[in-house]
């Protein structure tokens, strides 16, 4: 076994991974794949890896992460099966929406161990949310693989049916923060502040505001502390909640939820 990581598949999130993986682990021990070679390119440069072919990675590395899109697992894991269920020692991660560890094994034609994770994107910047399931993992490789995602931000391991459901908070949320950022930004703007400026005051709000939560606890107290009675806070407080704020946002989750299970 040449290397930990190998990864089949470098778009959005692959490469997010990738990223993260080269700030824990040594770049001579990873091995990356991906049919747009202008991809692989990009992280060859960068941090020093080794490219080569699906084959190649199904052969040599540990952790076979597939990076691919839920639509094409089946075609991307069947023409490697052979070789991934004649191997000891392999590990095949999958981090697509939807598609079950027992879906994956029968792509494969055999039970390998599995683990499925379900990152967001900022695993770039060592920030993420890692939901992860395993099936058939020891503790000493669960404990090897988490470690080569140690930079990656936080893992929490859920049962396998709970992960729809969390997938669809975590795994899209970034998108609809990056929308609320936007909104915030564009009232400061229409109060007059200078674009740039109104972008950073909104980004630094949502760190500040993230931190907080995760060191004090519950959203609603945090709120509430802001809240002055016949303030300004409680005044927007109370046109977010006259949009449907909370309502719209819960409907946010539950579509993507639901989108999630269409994919299935």
């Amino acid at each position: 076994m040449k290397y930990t990581l190998g990864f089949i598949g470098c778009g959005n999130m692959g490469g997010a991974l990738i990223t993260a993986a080269t700030r824990a682990i040594s770049a001579k021990n990873i091995v990356i794949c991906d049919h747009n070679k202008a991809k692989t390119n990009v992280y060859a440069q960068q941090y020093g890896l080794t490219v080569a072919d699906a084959e190649t990675v199904a052969k040599e590395a540990k952790f076979v992460i597939f990076g691919v899109k839920p639509q094409v697992m089946k075609q991307a894991i069947e023409p490697l099966s052979d070789i991934l269920k004649h191997r000891e020692n392999v590990v095949v991660v999958t981090m697509a929406a939807g598609l079950s560890m027992d879906s994956i094994q029968t792509f494969i034609g055999a039970k390998l161990p599995v683990i499925r994770i379900m990152p967001n994107t900022p695993v770039a910047v060592g920030k993420g949310m890692v939901l992860y399931s395993t099936d058939g993992m020891d503790a000493q490789t669960e404990t090897e693989f988490l470690r080569c995602f140690a930079q990656a931000g936080v893992f929490d391991k859920l049962p396998e049916n709970k992960m729809d459901g969390g997938s669809a908070l975590s795994g899209c949320g970034p998108a609809f923060v990056y929308a609320f950022a936007e909104a915030l930004a564009d009232g400061g703007v229409e109060c007059g502040v200078p674009r740039d400026k109104a972008a950073l005051y909104a980004a630094q709000t949502l760190l500040g505001a993230a931190e907080m939560l995760l060191q004090y606890g519950h959203p609603a107290d945090l709120k509430d502390a802001v809240c002055s009675p016949g303030g300004t806070t409680i005044a927007g407080i109370h046109a977010l909640e006259k949009a449907g704020f909370r309502g719209a946002t819960m409907e946010a989750v539950l579509a993507a939820y639901q989108r999630t299970l269409e994919l299935k």
